[in-house]
């Protein structure tokens, strides 16, 4: 009988976009079971993926009450199963899946850390949200951060010690499948009627940006950045994918205004596959204000896009300053600004950028490489924590 390994997710586009692949070639080795929220979707997920499925009601809010009967139905799904391992993902599936697991006895429990959102709080929430991080980590058996930066922010905010943790690789939560983004597959023609039916004229320097379109992805100084530089460069657009999030972190009004009626700006919602848009694309702008280890920023390296992004963990361990792309200082729109027009005004540049981009992250980040690094982590957890 395979070993049982249970990988619980927030919600299930975390499965399908972050972990994306990794669960169904898992599914060789082990028993898998995806949890999440959003019963319908998950379910769907798990039919696509050939993986078992286990619904728990999990939100990304604070909700006290609904956490503690997730952690319940957990506990007595964890009890009834008896998993091996039990791996989350995302702040919220991570303390409730880890406390369960704790109490049902599982014997290896993972956590993997894709970024931090406590760090862009602050106050009475700030040290409710360190504490839930803390615990988190004591709870679990090995805890992965997905980039070196944030492993050195979990030291310094003493959320574990040094020997609880490892980067797997150069860092990511799932590598890159570079046969998929791979620019070849889009040809001019096909690049000319996307831009044709995005209303784009075919001349213009295109900036992308792919996520949820939220304050903290550095929307609100991207689009200001932007629009002073078209004032004096009329052939630019900003081309947005990804959906507007109003009720967590909403963007400014004014900025929101700008997106809704600038010529010049282009929005496209979520988008199930984004490399139509990276292809007829010239440079990803993405001044984040906190990751992980970013997938975008892989996905428009490997469609040979040259990338601005921010001072930030992850980012400035996939971007090398001047080899493939700018990396700028947090939250500064001046500098954001300058990045932009470097980009534009500098064909040369823009052009040696883009012709490292692809070779960058083929050398490392290979999604099937990232499995089989987890793979073997997983076998020698097992052979370290598991009776036979």
């Amino acid at each position: 009988m395979p070993k049982k390994l249970i990988r619980i997710t927030t919600i299930p586009l975390s499965l399908e976009k972050l972990l994306e692949g990794q669960l169904t070639y898992m599914n060789h080795y082990y028993e898998v079971t995806a949890v999440a929220a959003e019963k319908d979707r998950l379910e769907k997920y798990g039919r696509k993926n050939g993986v078992k499925t286990f619904w728990v009601e999990m939100t990304r809010a604070i909700t006290p009450i609904k956490d503690i009967k997730a952690v319940w139905k957990l506990y007595n799904y964890f009890k009834k199963e008896e998993p091996d391992i039990v791996h989350t993902h995302t702040p919220k599936a991570g303390i409730v899946g880890m406390l369960a697991a704790k109490m049902a006895g599982v014997p290896v429990r993972l956590h993997t850390v894709a970024g931090l959102p406590l760090l862009e709080t602050t106050g009475n929430k700030r040290k409710v949200l360190n504490a839930v991080e803390k615990f988190t980590y004591k709870l679990a058996t090995k805890v992965y951060p997905n980039s070196r930066g944030l492993q050195d922010i979990i030291l310094k905010e003493e959320f574990a010690n040094q020997s609880k943790l490892k980067v797997l690789g150069k860092g990511s939560s799932n590598g890159i499948d570079t046969g998929y983004f791979n620019p070849s597959q889009f040809d001019e023609i096909q690049k000319r009627n996307k831009r044709h039916l995005l209303g784009i004229p075919q001349e213009d320097f295109i900036f992308i940006f792919i996520g949820r379109l939220v304050s903290e992805k550095g929307i609100n100084e991207l689009v200001e950045a932007f629009k002073s530089l078209q004032a004096e460069n009329k052939n630019i657009s900003l081309l947005l994918v990804g959906p507007f999030e109003k009720e967590l972190d909403p963007l400014k009004e004014e900025t929101f205004k700008t997106i809704q009626k600038h010529e010049k700006v282009f929005t496209t919602g979520y988008q199930e596959d984004v490399r139509p848009y990276l292809a007829i694309s010239n440079a990803l702008a993405f001044p984040s204000y906190r990751e992980g280890f970013p997938n975008v920023v892989m996905q428009a390296g490997a469609m040979n896009l040259p990338a601005i992004v921010s001072n930030i963990n992850g980012c400035n361990e996939i971007i090398v300053e001047g080899i493939n792309g700018v990396i700028i200082p947090v939250k500064d729109t001046s500098a954001l600004f300058t990045a932009l027009k470097l980009f534009v005004e500098n064909k040369n540049y823009t052009e040696r950028l883009s012709s490292n981009a692809r070779d960058e992250i083929c050398k490392y980040y290979e999604r099937k490489e990232y499995w089989q690094l987890l793979l073997k982590e997983y076998k020698s957890l097992e052979q370290e924590y598991i009776k036979s």
